[in-house]
Order: structure tokens, then C-alpha cells, then sequence
């Protein structure tokens, strides 16, 4: 027996009375609006949807068969979805469903289902008046191009601190094979597209359909994505709970290289954070998570495997959430063990509500916080820039300080005088990319890029300069995926 009449097999099993199947196969390199309304459309015109994914198509295909077979399945109202190997009049043959829906701009061309329907009195029916989108469009404008007409590039510091780009892509090319240890919170950001539909009738609260599903690896992991996406060879340090979220991001990070050293903590779930999406707004976030710190126990074990594993490193990047990963007894451990080997440390601490103090973080190279983050460790709340920057710096031990500012760039402030020629301590970068579409990310590519210069001989104004050109790369593409080294070396010759 065939796959294919296995799966048949599989369908017609999980029916119960005379129910109408409608048959739909395509593409589906990227699941947009176009797919939705047509799969709608497909499943009003009968009780049981089976949508296949064609296997291969190699004008076509730009995403793995698997990969859009998940997008497929995460849509709520398909029944039935599969890889399809063979050609759709043939599978349509064997299934004999009800009707085959396809896109209307299929009514002008030859459809070799027709015959095969007309033969026991099935239906081929047409979606109307819908949008046609181009999945391969889609992908490459949203997801994998990078618009690097919206960056522009800062001209005047690189001559007020005596560099070149040319001084920038040898600093580049030595991030090849550099040893980088992160540690920190592991977080799975899942967004879920909704169809509103309207208000309860029972109690004052939206009505919410979910159509499709995707998952990005966010917090400390994206840091360790990052830097081995860059050139560096990546050790990545957390804790995680026993489940599904837990295997997502291992599995993500070993296809890119990364080695885990994961902790199982069965008091908490890995950290997952839902958003409901509706027409490009988040309806509703629900948070999977445990703020407590880890027990002695887990402190001392972490700390082993760490002595154990970490070998010959070169950097160590703290990416604190505040989640408990990181408490301070684990910290100070860490830090002494860095301070006698004269391990290269760098720390970022995000602050939720008013919880975080990255200047817990003692003997950093550079701490990189948001002005408000700068505020709270310090509970200075009228200060300039300029002392405040100074104050964290001493209340830290740190030798640099690099306040990001969102949209209006980077504040830096310098531990020593690291140019011969000038009195230069304290400067200003402007945000480079002038039209970002996700600014998810930025502060992590920034942090990655700027400690990974620093390791390899940049001093504080060009590791800040190379820090915010990855920056202005991430955010001009949608999604929290893994900067390349190849987006901030494009941008640095342009």
C-alpha cells in the first residue's frame, strides 16, 4: 500500500458519516493572506479540509517541505495536511473528495484535476475575489532581504576617533573561530495569527481565532544565535523546564552550531511568551514562566558544569532577563573564575517594571542598558546622560558604558582616554537605519557585535561603531532571527 493511500486511509478513518471532503494542494513557501482566505473559502464548501503540500517544485520551493508543512498544519480550520509526492489528479483519483478548490487565477489554464473529477462526479470550484500574493515575493522583501537603502552610515565619528572602514572589516574578519561563552534566560517568543470575530455575547471580551502559529527563540539563546552566526564558536549556558519549548530551542541551536548546556529545573517551565495578533496589533500576551532564583543546589551544579565545559574562552556575554537564572551567587562565581583567567566579560540586564540592576554585574568591559535601565540601577532619575553614565560606571567597576537610546542611537562613555591624539571620553552615535520593521533584537546584535570587536582589538568607538551597524542590520528585517556575518560586512563596504 502507498503512502499516499495510507494517508487516505488515515482521513477517511477519522470521518464519521456523510461528511463532504474538499481537497486543496499547493506551494505554500510562506502561509499569507491570500492561502487564508482561499482555505477558508475551501472549508465553507464542505465538512472535512485536507490541504497537500506539494513536495518539491524546484522553480518554486524556497522553504523546506517539512517547514511549510508545519505552517500548514498550525492553521485551525485544516483537518488534514500532508506532504504530497505524486501529482494532485492522481491523489485526487484515490481520495475522490467532493470538490477541489483552487485560486481563481487557475480558471484560465488547463486543470488536470477536471477529468479526474468529472470521472465520479466531483466538483472543481474557484475562490473569488481574492488578493494574489507571490510567496516567494513575500519571503524575500519581508523575511530574508535586508533593505539596506534605510541605513545610513555615520560619517564624522569615524574621523573624530581616527578610523576607517577598512579598519572595520579587518576588526570583521577576525571574528572567525573566536571562543564566545553566553549565559543567561532562555525565552521562546510564539506569535499567533488571529481571525477577530467579533465581541462575546456572554461578557465584554474579543473574540479570537487562531489561524497560525510561529515561534522564535528569543532572551540569551538569540545572543548565543547571534554570535556563532557571526563567526564565533558558541558555548550557550541556561536553565530549562522539561517540555516541548525546551526541545524547540535546543534543536534550533544545534542546527546552527551552537553547544548547549542546558539545567532542567521541573519547578518552572522553559520561558514562553504567546502573542495574539490581529490585523498587526497584539490583542492579548500570555507569559509561561518562573521569576524565581535558582536553589543552592542548582547554583552549585551550574557552576561545574561550567567549570567543567567552558575550556579556553575568549568572551563571556551575561544576557540577564531578571527570569532567575542568573542570581548573584552564581554571578559573583562566575565572574571570579573569568577575573583570574582574564576572560573578556560583557553584561546586558533587562529590566521588567521596576525589577534589575545591571549594575550587579561587577568588572564588565562594557554594560550596554537603556537610559531607563541606566536609571533604575543607579535610582538617579534627573541626571544628563553624562553623569549618569559615570555614576553606573563607578557603582558597576566597569570600564565602559553604552546607553542605547532606541531610536535616537547610542550614548557612549568611555573608561579611559583610548584616543592618542584627543580628549574624546564621551560621545554620540544617531540610530543608523532611518525606517527599521522590527526592533526586536537590536540591543542583542548590538551587545554581540560590540563585545566580539572588542575581544579581537577594537577599541570603545569602533567595537561601538560595528555594534551599531549590526543593530541597524537587524532591525530592517521582520523577526528575531540570527544576524549573519555577511549583512554587517555588506554594510560596512557600501
Amino acid at each position: 500500500m502507498t503512502v499516499h493511500l495510507n494517508k487516505i486511509k488515515e482521513i477517511s478513518q477519522g470521518i464519521t458519516g456523510d461528511k463532504k471532503i474538499i481537497f486543496v494542494s499547493g506551494v505554500f513557501n510562506i502561509v499569507h493572506p491570500g492561502h487564508l482566505r482561499l482555505l477558508r473559502f475551501a472549508k465553507e464548501c464542505g465538512d472535512i479540509l485536507v490541504v497537500g503540500v506539494l513536495k518539491k517544485t524546484p522553480t518554486q520551493e524556497i522553504v523546506d517541505s517539512k517547514l511549510r508543512l508545519e505552517g500548514v498544519e498550525s492553521i485551525g480550520f485544516v483537518d488534514f495536511a500532508f506532504i504530497l509526492e505524486e501529482p494532485p489528479e492522481k491523489f485526487v483519483g484515490d481520495l475522490k473528495p467532493y470538490a477541489v478548490v483552487k485560486g481563481h487565477e487557475h480558471q484560465a489554464y488547463d486543470n488536470p484535476e477536471l477529468a479526474v473529477l468529472e470521472s465520479y462526479g466531483g466538483k472543481l470550484l474557484f475562490g473569488t475575489g481574492d488578493i494574489i500574493f507571490s510567496s516567494s515575493d513575500l519571503l524575500t522583501r519581508e523575511f530574508n532581504e535586508l533593505n539596506f537603502s534605510t541605513i545610513r552610515k555615520n560619517i564624522e565619528f569615524p574621523v573624530r576617533h581616527g578610523f576607517s572602514m577598512d579598519t572595520l572589516r579587518g576588526i570583521l574578519e577576525k571574528f572567525k573561530n573566536l571562543r564566545v561563552c553566553v549565559m543567561g534566560d532562555t525565552i521562546v517568543d510564539e506569535y499567533i495569527s488571529c481571525i477577530p470575530l467579533g465581541m462575546s455575547q456572554e461578557d465584554p471580551t474579543i473574540v479570537l481565532s487562531p489561524i497560525q502559529s510561529e515561534m522564535f527563540v528569543g532572551g540569551a539563546a538569540i545572543v548565543a544565535a547571534h554570535s556563532q552566526s557571526i563567526g564565533a564558536s558558541v558555548s550557550f549556558y541556561s536553565v530549562v523546564g522539561k517540555d516541548k519549548t525546551h526541545e524547540f530551542v535546543e534543536n534550533y541551536l544545534h542546527a546552527l552550531g551552537v553547544k548547549t548546556y542546558f539545567l532542567s529545573d521541573e519547578s518552572r517551565p522553559t520561558t514562553l511568551k504567546q502573542r495574539y495578533r490581529a490585523g498587526n496589533k497584539t490583542m492579548m500576551r500570555v507569559s509561561h514562566l518562573r521569576q524565581h532564583d535558582l536553589s543552592p543546589e542548582l547554583i552549585d551544579e551550574m557552576y561545574e558544569m561550567f567549570k567543567s565545559s567552558v575550556g579556553n574562552i575568549e568572551l563571556l556575554i551575561f544576557s540577564d532577563f531578571n527570569y532567575g537564572f542568573l542570581p548573584q551567587q552564581l554571578v559573583d562565581k562566575i565572574v571570579a573564575y573569568c577575573l583570574e583567567r582574564n576572560i573578556l566579560m560583557v553584561a546586558d540586564s533587562q529590566s521588567s517594571s521596576q525589577v534589575g540592576d545591571v549594575s550587579r554585574f561587577k568588572n564588565m568591559y562594557f554594560l550596554t542598558p537603556t537610559e531607563r535601565e541606566a536609571r533604575l540601577a543607579t535610582r538617579d532619575f534627573n541626571s544628563g546622560l553624562v553623569v549618569l553614565a559615570e555614576k553606573l560606571k563607578k557603582q558597576a567597576d566597569a570600564k565602559n558604558i553604552f546607553i542605547t537610546l532606541g531610536a535616537d542611537g547610542l550614548f557612549i562613555q568611555a573608561g579611559d582616554n583610548t584616543d592618542k591624539d584627543n580628549l574624546w571620553h564621551t560621545d554620540r552615535l544617531p540610530s543608523f537605519n532611518s525606517a527599521p520593521k522590527d526592533t526586536a533584537g537590536a540591543g542583542d546584535s548590538f551587545l554581540v557585535a560590540s563585545s566580539m570587536a572588542t575581544v579581537v582589538g577594537a577599541d570603545v568607538w569602533q567595537s561601538a561603531y560595528i555594534g551599531s551597524l549590526a543593530a541597524a542590520c537587524q532591525v530592517g528585517r521582520v523577526g528575531n532571527i540570527p544576524l549573519r556575518y555577511e549583512e554587517i560586512l555588506k554594510e560596512i563596504e557600501m
